[in-house]
């Protein structure tokens, strides 16, 4: 059978989008672009904005629309936390987030008689759990990206911080990590079929073993991952809680010679009322705490962040608060959202909403600032000489990534998924230009 499947949100439905798509192949499926004619269409679903969702409802009407014959599957947070909107899409399989092999059984099932089915007016088969009661974490085999260059393997699973704005702990329950002879299988795995870089991935990766009361913690799983995998091939590190940047998380994670020294820490906002309001479990002064460590242990990091601007409440006074505590942590790059008012968390009840206007205006001028320190820390690698993993040709120029996670130009001959140094010479832009 032919099946598309479009995938919405972050690293984790993309790795578990990767995992169905090779269950499928292996079980005789032909996975087909999701713009053309299928025998069934899976929508792997976002959930984490309104936007999210309603990005969601238009990629499933697309689908019917496609093939009106066709058996439509919902998967992911949308369908998790609100079924009954996707069951009046005209949809015939509604699963969540956990359960993805049980669900493309039934999407198989389905296949064998999908137009007696839609004839017979019979209600789509809807297998969302209670996300709030797993306790098990659910192995899926790790996936790749940029053609067998870098795999994404998911460790954890859940998250329980609860910040007010955000719906992903009811999407996804509670903490479960994958076990640490599990990954190092699952990377063995990866560097013999020539994956070069492997990335840990997670909803909340901070928190990996954390139901387990005094078990290991992440730098335990981080260092058996690095000695799992072959000489040469890098560990990165999915994004951080700050409270996982330590002293001796820096000094157990700085000797290891295939850990990148790239890390996203979660931010959100510079500003400690808003922290608060945001119930993030961290204040400016710890985070800059994490942001010190890192440039202490490590030879000028790729620290990279999220920022939210016009959450409810938030002041002028408070915004200028956040720009200077962005300046002074100099990030090499950014991710900026204005906020989005969710519905079912507790920001979207808070009084003070700013207007979209002066949402979009904090978001230019933040993104301003970005940019400005993003020109700052490519600037200083100019003269100097980095290792790149090379991932595609585009435009006669050979892109891949440095260990920072900057993106480096080259050109030459025959470089994928090899590894080469780069004497950059320039920089434009979000990248760095240079020669092998």
């Amino acid at each position: 059978m032919k099946i598309a499947i479009y995938t919405l949100g972050c690293k984790v439905n993309q790795y578990e989008t990767q995992a169905m798509e090779a269950e499928l192949s292996g079980r005789g499926h032909t996975l087909v672009p999701f713009e053309g004619h299928a025998d069934a269409y899976i929508i792997n679903t976002c959930s984490v904005t309104a936007v999210s969702d309603k990005k969601s409802r238009q990629i499933i009407r697309r689908a019917r629309k496609e093939n009106p014959d066709a058996v439509i599957g919902v998967c992911g947070c949308y369908a998790q936390t609100n079924p009954e909107a996707v069951r009046a899409l005209e949809v015939d399989l509604i699963s969540g987030t956990a359960g993805r092999m049980a669900f493309l059984d039934d999407l198989e099932e389905l296949l064998e008689d999908r137009r007696a089915a839609r004839m017979a007016g019979e209600e789509p088969r809807v297998t969302v759990d209670n996300a709030l009661r797993r306790r098990a974490f659910e192995v899926l085999p790790a996936g790749g990206l940029e053609g067998r260059t870098r795999a994404m393997l998911k460790v954890e699973d859940g998250c329980v911080n609860f910040c007010t704005y955000c719906i992903i702990p009811y999407a996804r329950g509670p903490i479960r990590s994958l076990s640490i002879p599990e990954a190092e299988e699952q990377c063995r795995r990866l560097g013999a079929e020539g994956y070069r870089e492997v990335v840990l991935t997670g909803i909340e990766i901070s928190s990996w073993g954390a139901e387990w009361k005094d078990g290991p913690t992440l730098i335990d799983l981080v260092e058996a991952v690095c000695r799992a995998l072959p000489e040469g091939t890098r560990v990165r590190l999915g994004s951080l809680e700050p409270r996982t940047i330590t002293e001796e998380f820096c000094r157990r994670a700085s000797v290891l010679p295939n850990l990148c020294p790239h890390f996203h820490l979660s931010m959100q906002s510079g500003c400690d009322s808003v922290l608060r309001r945001m119930n993030r479990k961290y204040d400016t002064a710890r985070y800059y705490e994490s942001v010190q460590l890192l440039r202490e242990y490590f030879d000028r990091p790729g620290i990279t962040t999220d920022l939210i601007v016009g959450f409810p409440g938030e002041t002028e006074e408070e915004f200028a608060q956040t720009l200077a505590f962005v300046e002074k942590c100099a990030f090499s790059a950014m991710h900026i959202f204005p906020y989005s008012r969710r519905s079912g968390t507790p920001a979207a009840a808070m009084p003070d909403q700013v207007p979209n206007a002066v949402k979009e205006e904090r978001a230019h001028r933040a993104g301003e600032l970005a940019r400005r320190l993003e020109a700052a820390y490519l600037e200083q690698w100019v003269g100097k000489s980095l290792p790149v993993l090379f991932e595609e040709e585009r435009d006669g120029l050979w892109r891949g990534h440095a260990p920072n996670y900057v993106e480096v130009l080259a050109p030459g001959e025959g470089l994928h998924n090899v590894e080469k140094e780069v004497k950059i010479t320039d920089w434009s832009e979000n990248h760095l230009i240079g020669v092998v």
